[in-house]
């Protein structure tokens, strides 16, 4: 019986384990789901403990599925949620409170500040990312202002911090490993994505000692050994990546110019730029993509911080369907949305806008509109959000020539038409979607032997439909300088003390 490679894809929403076989199939897929709680307007949280329960809980069953134990996983890979920050001590592992989620906006104020005295130029320059509470740098911070137990081990040499990868990582291991791999310490605000070195300048500004980090390692390459006392077997964690790093590389986009953008809790396009890094002058990330060997390969990213949530928040806060599945059926039994525009800004808006201050806006509503509108309208906003991150990034490196997509909305076809007719591009599909999942695979499966290089990864990579455009530019254009109106309607609406 032949080896398999496990991927662990922890996400906002949920934790999965999907194991592969090494000609890419997927041999089980197990998910469980995953809360976030609001405890205040722009705060959002998870619990430490219930990441990693729901994601052991998911390997249990997973391998059971399989009939297979952790003997017969000849590597693991883990991809995970980005910027989500914890807190535990080192000493028992017990987190010091809540997760404070991607999303939280409780750091503007300290974000603000920063922008004051002029500090966000420097966190630009050596970072690469801009100065918003998206980042772990911010909530670390906050966590050492606000948490005395916290502030109290720091200065004993006993707290760590981590983003999600890390607490997995220490969790696997029986806490013998505080690690973090170098795609998500490039999302942290205090990486320094030249030197690929934590950065001691921005280190104490924010306060963080540098012993309360985990130690950075390549994206591939063999870190740790899975505690055989919890799943009955070992197996070498041998590759790690943030989501979308994980889902470029899932994606097999290894040449630069390659472009994906992963339809998930948000929506995240990544272009790899290769060796070179390569500054936004249009609102966009520069990060690192993953690193094989002593190779670091870059990476430009749009953030779009709401995608899937909203259709979320459609079928669980609003109760206009029973089914994500439902929406594509719903869409198109109207020819349009009827005027109507959601600009989902429940958090802010990120790339290209990096506006805290923005708030969720509907406009264009009139007595005929229906919740068909609405369906219609959220998935547009989707599309739309990723026009704009799009359009960036084409004004920053050039013409692109076509699309990979993925993730769970990549399913609906309604969207994928409607983005390649925005877009004026192709905007292709692969046959397995869970590209996330399956680029954290090809990590570990290629630093233990599974897969024998990049090249052979590329075969394996299988279009599953392409969706050219079929929009005139004389419809598509209008519809967009819509959109931006309404963006425009969303922008500022809070005033900064209410953040």
């Amino acid at each position: 019986m032949s080896k398999i490679v496990m991927a662990l894809d922890q996400g906002t929403t949920s934790s999965r384990t999907i194991l592969f076989r090494d000609s890419g199939e997927i041999v089980a897929r197990v998910g469980a789901p995953l809360e976030c709680r609001y405890p205040q307007s722009g705060w959002v949280e998870q619990h430490p403990e219930e990441i990693w329960s729901s994601q052991q809980q998911t390997i249990t069953e997973a391998l059971a599925k399989a009939g297979r134990t952790m003997a017969d996983v000849a590597a693991v890979g883990i991809t995970n949620q980005r910027e989500s920050t914890i807190a535990w001590n080192h000493e028992t592992g017990e987190a010091l409170g809540p997760a404070i989620n991607w999303q939280c906006r409780r750091t503007t104020d300290f974000c603000e500040e920063l922008k004051q005295e002029g500090f966000d130029r420097v966190l630009r320059c050596k970072t690469g990312l801009v100065t918003d509470p998206y980042f772990s740098g911010t909530k670390m911070h906050w966590i050492l202002q606000n948490t005395p137990e916290a502030r109290k081990l720091a200065d004993s040499g006993k707290l760590c911090f981590g983003t999600v990868d890390s607490w997995l990582v220490w969790k696997l291991t029986g806490g013998r490993v505080h690690a973090i791999d170098i795609s998500n310490a490039s999302r942290t605000l205090v990486f320094n994505i030249d030197t690929c070195t934590w950065d001691d300048e921005i280190l104490a500004r924010f306060g963080i000692p540098r012993e309360t980090l985990p130690e950075v390692k390549p994206s591939s390459g063999v870190i740790a050994e899975v505690d055989s006392r919890l799943f009955g077997g070992s197996a070498p964690i041998a590759g790690i990546a943030g989501d979308q790093q994980a889902a470029l590389f899932g994606q097999a986009c290894f040449q630069p110019g390659m472009c994906k953008n992963t339809y998930g809790t948000g929506c995240f396009l990544m272009l790899n730029t290769g060796s070179e890094r390569i500054n936004s002058e249009h609102g966009l990330l520069t990060t690192i993509g993953w690193q094989l060997g002593d190779t670091v390969t870059y990476a430009l990213e749009g953030a779009v911080f709401i995608a899937g949530a909203l259709i979320q928040w459609l079928r669980d806060g609003l109760e206009l369907f029973e089914d994500a599945a439902q929406t594509e059926a719903m869409a198109t039994t109207i020819p349009d949305s009827g005027g109507v525009y959601i600009v989902p800004a429940f958090v802010g808006l990120g790339a290209p806008h990096w506006d805290p201050y923005a708030r969720g806006t509907i406009v264009g509503l009139t007595r005929d509109t229906n919740r068909n509108h609405l369906v219609r309208a959220a998935l547009e906003a989707i599309a739309f959000q990723s026009t704009e991150v799009l359009r960036s990034m084409t004004s920053d490196t050039g013409h692109l020539s076509t699309l990979r997509v993925d993730g769970g909305a990549a399913t609906n076809n309604f969207l994928c038409q409607f983005q390649a007719d925005l877009l004026g591009l192709p905007v292709t599909r692969p046959q397995v979607i869970e590209t996330t999942a399956l680029g954290a695979a090809f990590l570990a499966g290629l630093a233990t032997g599974v897969w024998r290089d990049q090249d052979q990864i590329q075969s394996l990579w299988q279009e599953d439909r392409t969706f050219t455009p079929k929009l005139e530019r004389s419809t598509a254009d209008p519809r967009l300088a819509e959109w931006s109106r309404a963006v425009e309607r969303a922008k500022g609406w809070i005033p900064s003390t209410s953040v």
